[in-house]
């Protein structure tokens, strides 16, 4: 395998990005970090261009991480890896499937679809919508199209004055025009990520709530352990990982009243929760399917 040329995208210097490209070099003797706001495409020369390399020479790119941030330009970056592809390079996963994902209105849409259980859910550009969501809801938790790790979430109840809650609305409005929201599930203090790789399961890990925190995220607090989630939630976090033909991801679901319910799929699946509560390497386990799938 040491022939092949591999490049990884993601954050050059954070943990998950580092862990990748070691797995990559132990496998092929090469370290390439691609951190894609240094990217030129050059369409007239059909070169996707990284400080001094082509990334269209490649033999393939596995994607870590878009951006710091997501963001309606990281689908622009997606779209740069698009020409990669075309020019025969695989990348990991393929880029229209991350498209998909990284609008959270998009991976929504798509498995509502298909009928995979999700906490109840509107999306508007009306502010009085938004509010009347609310109020059905009891306690809705405002989620922006383009985030990571509950950034820039806001949970507004009913109980609290209207025109407090419709304040709360515009505000939020003002940096999302279309309005994502979600009944606040009553949740048993934890959630799962389940790990596919290959559209293969792997294991799943607990994220479990630390402090007062209403979410689990280790952003918030939240730390990570092992969990062994029954054959039913196995089954439907399958069917919900199908409709996207990604090669490596997560699927985050939770326990609530009326069962378990997904709330996304990961466009960049993390390594950190299969390492502390699965005790996998699952980033060498990353390289050696891409490898095979190379060959």
């Amino acid at each position: 395998m040491a022939n092949k040329s591999v490049g990884v995208v993601g954050l050059p210097g954070k943990w998950s990005t580092e862990t990748l490209a070691d797995a990559v070099e132990a496998s092929t003797g090469t370290r390439l970090i691609i951190d894609m706001s240094d990217v030129v495409l050059d369409i007239s020369e059909r070169k996707l261009l990284y400080r001094g390399h082509d990334l269209c020479q490649l033999d393939a790119l596995i994607v870590k991480k878009i951006s710091r941030e997501y963001s309606p330009n990281s689908i622009d970056r997606l779209e740069l890896l698009r020409v990669a592809e075309a020019n025969g390079v695989r990348v990991f996963s393929p880029a229209l499937s991350m498209l998909r994902l990284i609008d959270r209105l998009s991976c929504t849409a798509t498995m509502a679809n298909a009928a995979i259980p999700m906490p109840p859910t509107m999306m508007t550009e009306d502010i009085d919508q938004a509010d009347a969501a609310v109020q059905k809801y009891g306690s809705a938790v405002f989620k922006p199209l383009f985030s990571t790790k509950a950034r820039g979430m806001v949970v507004i109840d009913a109980d609290a004055p209207g025109p407090l809650r419709v304040k709360q609305i515009k505000e939020f409005h003002t940096h999302n025009p279309m309005m994502y929201n979600q009944k606040k599930m009553k949740l048993p203090g934890h959630d799962l990520g389940l790990v596919f790789l290959g559209g293969e399961y792997m294991g799943a890990y607990a994220r479990v709530s630390e402090g007062n925190s209403w979410n689990t995220t280790i952003h918030h607090g939240g730390r990570y352990a092992a969990a062994e989630p029954d054959a039913g939630w196995i089954e439907i976090a399958q069917r919900a990982q199908n409709l996207f033909n990604m090669d490596y991801t997560t699927v985050d679901m939770a326990e609530t009243e009326d069962g378990p319910v997904v709330f996304e799929v990961s466009a960049f699946g993390g390594f950190r929760g299969a390492k502390e509560g699965l005790g996998i390497n699952i980033a060498e386990q990353y390289v050696d399917y891409a490898l095979k799938q190379l060959d």
